[in-house]
């Protein structure tokens, strides 16, 4: 003789009923003890929206397009032109995070938006070369970025749509940024 029949049919309903709700309680408890990440990624998650395309002069006095730089992703920073020690901090990332994509950094621009009419100054455009220093000063670009607590407190990334898709504080981890970049890149059909 079994267990099962030595079990009153009460007893067997009741068994039955505890295995088939078992998992569900588990679930809930593993759920509200251990709570799943928010997120995978590091950067703060923007309201994806399009950027206004805009025509903004560099340094030289050319009118340069930011929608020449569709279909690439662009990492974007506003500061001053003299481009005090937290500014040159974000170009320097910016900079390493690009070519810390290997093979895969042609599809990566970066873009420096000068929110004051100073100019940057020789030596800073040549050690960040590649870097379109803009001059933004009055654009309708900075009113469209979002802004947690000031424009030069953050890096921005923009999808190859346009699209601002991330904001990274000013003093952002570089290896939690370039996941965020590699996670992108390998998803991403577009740019």
């Amino acid at each position: 003789m079994s267990i099962p029949d030595r079990l009153s049919p009460r007893a067997k309903l009741l068994l039955m009923l505890g295995l088939f709700t078992l998992p569900i309680a588990a679930s809930y408890l593993t759920f509200y003890l251990w709570p799943p990440a928010r997120s995978m990624n590091y950067g703060e998650l923007l309201q994806a929206g399009p950027l206004p395309d805009v025509n903004l002069p560099d340094f030289a006095g050319n009118v340069f397009s930011m929608a020449s730089l569709r279909g690439n992703w662009i990492l974007l920073q506003v500061d001053a032109g003299r481009c005090p020690g937290t500014c040159a901090q974000k170009l320097y990332v910016m900079r390493q995070l690009r070519l810390a994509q290997g093979k895969q950094m042609q599809r990566i621009e970066r873009v420096f938006l000068i929110d004051d009419d100073t100019l940057p100054s020789e030596s800073l455009r040549r050690e960040y070369d590649g870097t379109y220093c803009l001059l933004a000063h009055g654009s309708p670009l900075l009113a469209a970025l979002p802004v947690a607590t000031k424009l030069r407190d953050h890096i921005y990334l923009i999808d190859p749509l346009g699209n601002l898709v991330l904001r990274y504080p000013a003093n952002a981890d570089p290896r939690r940024m370039s996941k965020d970049l590699v996670r992108l890149l390998q998803v991403s059909q577009i740019g």
